[in-house]
């Protein structure tokens, strides 16, 4: 059977749905792992609806296939699912229900929706059934897609390597020992995880199973006196076997973990967070074995990044800001040379240039560079077939990122390509103020990051402006670049509160959008640190790690108060100081120059 358009693979589900009995089929975006970014033979929802952005559900009845995704992609989406007849459902629009209500509001009692189990979490799959009883529709976890999927990619199978000691710091038998006592303090005799950052963590390991994030695919189950890795063995070297060994690590196949699980005695106590593992794997546990259900410790131990690998962080940066530097003082003399340049261009040139530092592995995720229009679209993607030619006029936003041994980096700058207008002087000098309004902020230890939020949304929100996406998000190391448990984001009801720590990395990258005019964003990674205790407590604040200028020939100085002159001025004099040294290039050192010069001496002037 060929399926060669969208709509034939909606027939095709249709008609699988007919023969199974089946009113409705639910496709998330996600993989067993409940990662954000999948391999592709997870990617069953893009080759359904055509869709291809990080986040979205489809459903489809049959009569009906809807997209449901968040503002960052609307655009995209509208045109993506353009003739496909899937339509787009707006989130978090006033009036417009999410998926779930949607549908219990569509089916009829005896009515059956399917929907992978190892695409949805414990959490959500106990959320769904309860929300579809109360419609008189039943949950039926059967995997739709993978009956018409003729043509699904492979697993990947790249292979996996240890993360230096000299980066990861503490040794797997560390780390491990810390999860067990974890465990012991729970009441927990095991503890099952399948997110792969996690695993890759606290294993010391890393791989390239996901595109830009470098895990590999694995589920782990941990005991009172060692561990299984499930994963298939011929991704590991015979050394790497046999030091895993040495660590009381055992190999076992990666489609292990059930009959793993299953075999479990009598009088296990399990632990497991039930929104970090799949309804997939949890079904295999036996009714004899005891569920502990909170939080892993894996997760919280690997948000606080130690003293040692703040360290590394700090010159990851530091190479980064080396690369960014010489890539933006390339873009301006090839302008002003006259050379074509397009958005395709610097995505080349920054890959070429982040290549040459030392620690380089990856990408952390594929660059966004958006000029003038391009720019409203939060995630836009240049391609061969749709890419703007830049021009020497208006402006170009970034937001790129690199993985390193000792970090990951996320970064997004504003450039003055040539003349501005001043709607884009004035909403960069606006997303500007809100970054520093942030970056400034001074909060008691347990403030959470949709406390904080409004900080950075108030000098916008002032303007009568706002942006549909969160403000921040965690960062790993040397791992995903959006990691949590900690965000920066409006708060929602009955949403889990993670409070701020000493050693989270996490971005501030408010924004402003206007849709086929422009877009702005800047963005700069922050570890929180400790800033002193008295009377009332402990209290902490941001450290920005992020080392490159902010174009001030895209600034409204008027709109800046005197702290937050004094605040660009800090900062590019701290960008100056960390990178000059790094940059032998005269010419280099010359840009960098004119583009930290103190802001204070031009408001005067």
């Amino acid at each position: 059977m060929t399926l060669a358009t969208i709509p034939d693979h909606i027939a095709a589900l249709r008609n699988v749905m007919q023969q199974r009995g089946t009113a409705a089929c639910i496709v998330p975006t996600a993989d067993p792992h409940l990662s954000e970014y999948l391999p592709a033979h997870w990617t069953a929802r893009q080759w359904l609806s055509g869709f291809t952005g990080s986040a979205g559900t489809l459903v489809v009845t049959r009569d009906f296939a809807g997209l449901w995704t968040d503002s960052r992609y609307f655009s995209q989406a509208e045109r993506q699912l353009a003739g496909s007849g899937v339509q787009l459902v707006k989130l978090n629009v006033p009036h417009t229900p999410e998926h779930v209500e949607w549908l219990c509001a569509h089916v009829h009692a005896g009515d059956q929706v399917a929907c992978a189990a190892d695409m949805l979490s414990l959490a959500s799959e106990r959320s769904l059934r309860k929300a579809l009883a109360q419609s008189g529709a039943a949950l039926v976890e059967d995997d739709l897609p993978a009956a018409i999927w003729n043509d699904r990619p492979p697993l990947p199978h790249a292979k996996v390597y240890e993360h230096p000691l000299d980066y990861a710091i503490h040794t797997r038998a560390r780390k491990l020992a810390d999860v067990r006592k974890a465990m012991r303090l729970a009441g927990a005799s095991h503890h099952v995880v399948s997110a792969l950052d996690e695993i890759a963590w606290v294993l010391n390991l890393r791989g390239s199973d996901v595109e830009y994030n470098p895990v590999f695919l694995a589920h782990l189950l941990i005991d009172a006196n060692g561990a299984a890795l499930f994963v298939e063995s011929t991704k590991l070297d015979p050394a790497l076997q046999k030091t895993l060994t040495a660590d009381r690590v055992r190999i076992a196949p990666y489609a292990g973990i059930g009959e793993a699980l299953a075999a479990l005695p009598a009088g296990t106590k399990l632990l497991l967070a039930p929104g970090a593992v799949s309804a997939a794997v949890a079904h295999a546990i036996p009714a004899h074995v005891a569920l502990v259900e909170a939080p892993g410790p894996i997760s919280a131990a690997k948000a606080r990044k130690t003293g040692e690998e703040m360290e590394h962080v700090r010159e990851a940066m530091r190479r980064d800001g080396v690369a960014l530097v010489r890539g933006a003082r390339w873009l301006e003399q090839s302008l002003q040379e006259g050379k074509r340049l397009t958005e395709l261009d610097v995505d080349t040139k920054l890959r070429e240039l982040r290549a040459q530092q030392p620690g380089f592995v990856s990408e952390s995720f594929s660059t966004i560079a958006g000029y003038e229009a391009n720019a409203a679209l939060p995630h836009y993607s240049a391609t061969p077939e749709s890419h703007a030619e830049l021009h020497a006029k208006g402006m170009l936003l970034i937001d790129s990122g690199a993985q390193y041994l000792g970090g990951t980096t996320d970064i997004t700058r504003m450039w003055a390509l040539g003349e501005t207008t001043p709607e884009q002087r004035r909403d960069v000098t606006l997303v500007l103020k809100g970054v520093i309004a942030l970056s400034r902020a001074k909060f008691p230890r347990g403030t959470s990051g949709q406390q904080l939020d409004a900080l950075a949304r108030a000098p916008i929100w002032a303007a009568s402006v706002d942006y549909g996406h969160g403000t921040g998000h965690g960062v790993g190391y040397c791992l995903n670049v959006h990691e949590g448990p900690q965000s920066i984001r409006p708060p929602r009801s009955g949403q889990h509160l993670e409070a701020m720590d000493v050693g989270m990395i996490t971005s501030i990258e408010p924004g402003i959008y206007k849709p086929g005019r422009h877009g702005v964003r800047i963005e700069n990674l922050a570890a929180t640190v400790p800033a002193g205790d008295g009377e009332f407590g402990e209290f902490l604040a941001f450290e920005t790690l992020t080392l490159c200028p902010i174009d001030t020939r895209l600034m409204e100085l008027s709109l800046l108060d005197a702290t937050e002159t004094a605040w660009l001025d800090a900062y590019h004099a701290t960008v100056h100081e960390r990178l000059a040294t790094l940059l032998g290039d005269p010419a280099d050192r010359a840009w960098l120059d004119a583009r930290c010069a103190p802001l204070g001496m031009a408001k005067a002037a």
